[in-house]
C-alpha cells in the first residue's frame, strides 16, 4: 500500500510552507516516526515524521513552496529495504610526476621589491639621480634605505658611476602603503537566499515600523535587592523546584502587575477598534539559529514564579533544539526581550505586531548613583519600553515603566502580592 505524506496543518493562519530540507532520499527505507523533512513556515520550523515503515519516493524538492495538504512524498509500505550498495571502487593513485624546476628570479625583481619599500623622500632622490636601489646597502630597519644612504650613494664614485650608467626613464611613484603580496579579496562575496522565517521576520519588522507610531521611554532599575534575594534563596529554590531562580520570572511578574494597572498596554488596535484583553499572555524573546522567536507564556498571571521560570526554561530548550511550534508563538499580548544576555547596555526594542508594547531588559552594570545624598556603587539596569503611541499615551508609558521599576526594586512585595 502507498501512503501519501502531506503538508500538515500547522496553524490557523498558516496556508503555505517551504520545504527547508529532506532528511531522507528517494528510494530510502524509512521507519515509523523517522523525521522525513523540515518545513519552514512564516512563524516556525516543523518536522514531518513517517507514519509507517516503507520506501519513500519524494515528490517535492527542498526550497519548494507547498500548500497545506499538498502531497510531498509517498511511502510504499509493501516495499522492502534494498541491499546495501557495493563499496565504491577505488582507483590506484597515479604516480606523481616530478615538478619542473622553477627558474630563478631575475635580479630586476629584487630592484622592484626594494623600490616598493622606499619612502617618498628616498624615492625622489633615487629618481632624480637615476640610482639603482638594489645596488645600495640600507642601514634602516630590516635593511631599508634611508635618506642618508641614498645621499651617500650620490656623492660616492660608485654611486656617480651607477648614476651615469642607469638609463633615464620616467619615475614610478612608490605606493603609499607597502604591498603585502596577498591577493585582493575585493568583490569576493556569497549570496544566500533568505529562509522563510528570516523573510517573515523582515516583513514584520517593516510592518511594525510602517504601521505603528513607535516611541520608546527609558528608566533604570537598582538591582541590589533582587540580587540579594536570588543569592539568598537560589540554592533552596533549585532544590525545591529543580530550576534556577532567574531575573526573567521577576520581570514577568512585575510586567503583569503593571499591565493590570495600565490596560491599554495589554491591548491591540483592530481596524478602528481597541481590543482590550483580560488575560495576560507574555511573550519571551529567545534567539535561535534561524532568528529571533517569541514563544508565549499563556495565562502567566495565574502562574507562580517557579512555574514561570519552568516555562521559560522549556522554551529555551525547545528553541535550542528547533522544536518551537506554531501554537507556542500565538496569542501574545505583551513581550519582553533581554538584550543584556548579549551585552547590550541600552536599546530601543521593536514592537511585535499586533501587540502595542514591548519591554527591553539590558545588561546589569555597576554604576555610581546618589542614595540619600551619598554616592554609592549599585548594580543598575537600563530598561526600555517601546510602545504604539496611537493607543498608549506618554504619561501611561512612563507610569507603566515606573511600575515595573518599583516591582523589581521591591521583589518581596511583588511576590506576596501587596
Amino acid at each position: 500500500m502507498k501512503i501519501e505524506v502531506k503538508v500538515p496543518a500547522v496553524g490557523e493562519s498558516v496556508t503555505e510552507a517551504t520545504i527547508g530540507s529532506w532528511d531522507k532520499k528517494s528510494g530510502e527505507f524509512v521507519k515509523r516516526n523517522d523525521v522525513l523533512l523540515l518545513l519552514e513556515t512564516d512563524k516556525a520550523s516543523v518536522e514531518v515524521v513517517a507514519e509507517n515503515d516503507g520506501v519513500i519516493e519524494i515528490k517535492a524538492e527542498a526550497g519548494q513552496v507547498v500548500k497545506i495538504g499538498d502531497t510531498v512524498a509517498v511511502i510504499d509500505t509493501e516495499a522492502k529495504p534494498s541491499a546495501s550498495s557495493a563499496a565504491p571502487e577505488t582507483k590506484p593513485a597515479e604516480t606523481a610526476k616530478p615538478a619542473a624546476p622553477t627558474p630563478a628570479a631575475s635580479t630586476s625583481s629584487s630592484s622592484t621589491s626594494a623600490a616598493a619599500t622606499l619612502s617618498p623622500a628616498v624615492q625622489r632622490i633615487v629618481t632624480e639621480n637615476n640610482l639603482n636601489p638594489s645596488q645600495i646597502s640600507g642601514t634602516g630597519k630590516d635593511g631599508r634605505l634611508t635618506k642618508g644612504d641614498v645621499l651617500a650613494a650620490t656623492s660616492s664614485p660608485a654611486g656617480a658611476k651607477e648614476s651615469a650608467k642607469a638609463p633615464s626613464k620616467p619615475a614610478t611613484p612608490a605606493p603609499m602603503f607597502p604591498t603585502t603580496g596577498h591577493a585582493s579579496k575585493q568583490g569576493d562575496k556569497k549570496i544566500v537566499p533568505m529562509t522563510t522565517i528570516r523573510k517573515k521576520i523582515a516583513e514584520r519588522l517593516v510592518e511594525a515600523q510602517n504601521t505603528a507610531a513607535i516611541l520608546t521611554t527609558f528608566n533604570e532599575i537598582d538591582m541590589s535587592r533582587l540580587n540579594e534575594i536570588r543569592a539568598k534563596y537560589k540554592d533552596k529554590f533549585k532544590e525545591k523546584y529543580g530550576i534556577s531562580l532567574g531575573m526573567m520570572g521577576i520581570f514577568t511578574k512585575a510586567a503583569i502587575e503593571a499591565l493590570k494597572a495600565f490596560p491599554a498596554v495589554n491591548a491591540y488596535i483592530q481596524g478602528t477598534d481597541l481590543e482590550y484583553h483580560n488575560y495576560y499572555n507574555i511573550g519571551i524573546a529567545v534567539s535561535t539559529e534561524k532568528g529571533l522567536m517569541v514563544p508565549v507564556i499563556k495565562d502567566a498571571d495565574q502562574m507562580s514564579l517557579a512555574e514561570i521560570e519552568m516555562a521559560i526554561r522549556t522554551y529555551a530548550i525547545k528553541a535550542r533544539d528547533g522544536k518551537i511550534g506554531i501554537d507556542d508563538l500565538n496569542g501574545g499580548t505583551f513581550s519582553i526581550t533581554n538584550g543584556g544576555v548579549f551585552g547590550s547596555l541600552m536599546s530601543t526594542p521593536i514592537l511585535n505586531p499586533p501587540q502595542s508594547a514591548i519591554l527591553g531588559m539590558h545588561k546589569v552594570e555597576d554604576r555610581a548613583v546618589v542614595i540619600n545624598g551619598k554616592v554609592e556603587v549599585r548594580p543598575m539596569m537600563y530598561v526600555a519600553l517601546s510602545y504604539d503611541h496611537r493607543i498608549i499615551d506618554g504619561k501611561e508609558s512612563v507610569s507603566f515603566l515606573v511600575k515595573i521599576k518599583e516591582g523589581v526594586e521591591d521583589p518581596e512585595r511583588l511576590l506576596i502580592g501587596i
